[in-house]
């Protein structure tokens, strides 16, 4: 009896060690605050995850507080990291194929953005993300403007001589064609950089510009409207290892979780633009508008300049670029 007793609580105890393997925390990091679009992204999914009750719980660690902005990439491709919302390019230095996904006017409007992001030319960055062990959860494009401290951005000649912030690779060649000097840093930086003097105009995000408060350091905002030059891949990763780890369970609610934060990412992605403008209205910041004529200029200095470097500069870049131009 004793001993019968004795593997009946063995066995229990088994079933109890093999739960607890299964109750599974995954790590999510990002740069930005608790009010930005992002961070609500990826609080979709925890909560949906959470919800589904598979034992599974993603833990945010959202305004930098576990990697620096830049630095998240490399530690989500070597499973130090389970999951991040960040701008892909970001990680351009480690596949300078992402660099497309900060293309000046290669986007035309958030539409068109869901249509690249479920296109052939997404299949193909996706399939580099493979090789660096990371997977997509959720699809994401954000639009974006100029802003500038003392003037109005809207055409290539107003921003000669400026010391300027731009958001990724090819905005930084396009912008020092024109004959701007550029300051790299994260979105998180510009308004301590403006609040120095070092910086005099920057462009990022409708969504980081609002909440980084960056209308309280400026005088002129020139939002995404009609026409809009800057469109941001920026999606919610997983290190793809991680995720084939999981149970059937856990992988399902994870990719409906998903589903339904990409959903709700495109409709407040096409709400930032408008409302970022309300922001820096009501702040008596002075609201410029790019007109087509001067879009066009923009894009002819970026064929120019970022267009032609990232063909010369990726083996397969011609190829990446035209998929990309393929999709109406």
């Amino acid at each position: 009896m004793k001993t019968m007793l004795r593997t009946a609580v063995a066995a229990a105890a088994l079933i109890s060690v093999a739960g607890l393997a299964q109750a599974t925390e995954l790590r999510l990091s990002h740069q930005w605050s608790n009010n930005d679009v992002r961070h609500k992204v990826a609080q979709i999914v925890a909560d949906e995850v959470a919800a589904a009750d598979v034992d599974l719980d993603i833990k945010i660690f959202g305004s930098k507080s576990l990697f620096k902005p830049r630095e998240q990439y490399t530690p989500l491709s070597r499973g130090q990291l389970d999951m991040t919302v960040l701008p892909l390019s970001y990680a351009g230095g480690q596949q300078p194929a992402y660099n497309l996904t900060l293309m000046p006017g290669l986007v035309k409007n958030h539409d068109h953005a869901a249509r690249l992001s479920a296109s052939p030319f997404m299949e193909a960055l996706e399939a580099k993300m493979a090789e660096d062990d990371v997977m997509v959860l959720v699809h994401g494009y954000l639009a974006g403007g100029f802003a500038g401290t003392e003037e109005c951005l809207t055409k290539p000649s107003d921003v000669e001589g400026k010391q300027m912030r731009a958001a990724g690779k090819a905005f930084e060649q396009m912008l020092a064609g024109a004959g701007a000097s550029i300051a790299s840093m994260a979105s998180s930086e510009i308004y301590n950089a403006m609040q120095t003097g070092v910086l005099d105009a920057a462009n990022t995000s409708s969504s980081s510009f609002v909440s980084y408060r960056i209308y309280e350091q400026v005088k002129c905002y020139t939002p995404a409207g009609d026409v809009a030059l800057w469109f941001m891949y920026q999606p919610l990763l997983m290190n793809k290892s991680t995720f084939e780890g999981l149970t059937e369970d856990q992988q399902a609610a994870l990719l409906a979780a998903a589903e339904k934060a990409e959903a709700f990412y495109l409709e407040e992605a096409k709400k930032e633009d408008a409302e970022s403008v309300k922001v820096f209205r009501d702040a008596g910041v002075e609201i410029a508008e790019m007109s087509q004529e001067d879009f066009e200029a923009w894009r002819a200095l970026a064929t120019e300049t970022s267009y032609k470097a990232f063909v010369e500069e990726v083996p397969d870049g011609q190829a990446l670029l035209d998929m990309a131009l393929a999709v109406e």
